[in-house]
């Protein structure tokens, strides 16, 4: 009898802990994080126990929408840089087709906007290529682009981490992912070399195959 009485005991608190495990809560999402937004511009329903994320606010959206027109998408917002400024991360995804199926984030444009005193002003934009104000990063096809495939993260220190690859290989050269970060010297984002450690100059024409190391 003992024996049972101990099994039922063990086997309720092994259930009980497999509840607690199993539960699922959406990221935490707002302009000091830095997460992932609500795409829609609208709170998403959330299931019984998973947290709903909120809404993109609609001074960034409007700013958004302003750079890339009204099929565009927020993906992050707040101080992405840890520069200490309200910057937003939004793109245009690529239609879907047959011939387009690669997973992830699929995009024909892009931008990152900086709040300078009230003023929304575009500080990168990926379109058939990435530049910033400077003019066009290093280590980037010359041919033009039609779609890139985003991937980003968050980093504590360095900020937010950005890797744009080529949806399709450029006139059948292979590319390596080509990162993008803050520059906190130079004030800007600029392309990173293909060991990821020095930051590489702009270039005024993409004429020139490479572009020279910073240092």
């Amino acid at each position: 009898m003992k024996k049972f009485i101990g099994c039922a005991i063990l086997s309720a608190v092994a259930l009980s802990a497999w509840s607690c495990g199993s539960s699922s809560t959406a990221p935490a999402t707002g302009a000091s994080s830095g997460e992932k937004a609500s795409p829609s511009g609208a709170a998403a329903s959330a299931a019984p126990g998973v947290r709903a994320t909120p809404a993109v606010p609609d001074e960034i959206q409007k700013a958004a929408e302003t750079a890339l027109g009204s099929e565009t998408e927020v993906l992050l917002y707040g101080d992405l840089a840890k520069n200490g400024a309200r910057q937003i991360l939004a793109v245009n995804r690529i239609k879907a087709t047959p011939q387009v199926t690669m997973p992830g984030t699929v995009i024909t444009r892009g931008v990152i906007l900086e709040n300078s005193g009230g003023t929304w002003k575009e500080i990168l934009r990926c379109d058939e290529h990435l530049e910033n104000p400077k003019g066009y990063l290093g280590n980037i096809p010359l041919a033009p682009v039609n779609g890139w495939r985003l991937q980003f993260e968050q980093d504590n220190a360095k900020g937010l981490l950005l890797y744009f690859t080529p949806a399709a290989d450029p006139k059948g050269a292979r590319m390596l992912p080509v990162e993008v970060r803050w520059n906190a010297k130079a004030k800007r984002y600029q392309s990173m070399d293909r060991n990821f450690q020095n930051f590489l100059y702009e270039l005024p024409a993409l004429e020139t195959p490479e572009s020279q190391v910073r240092l």
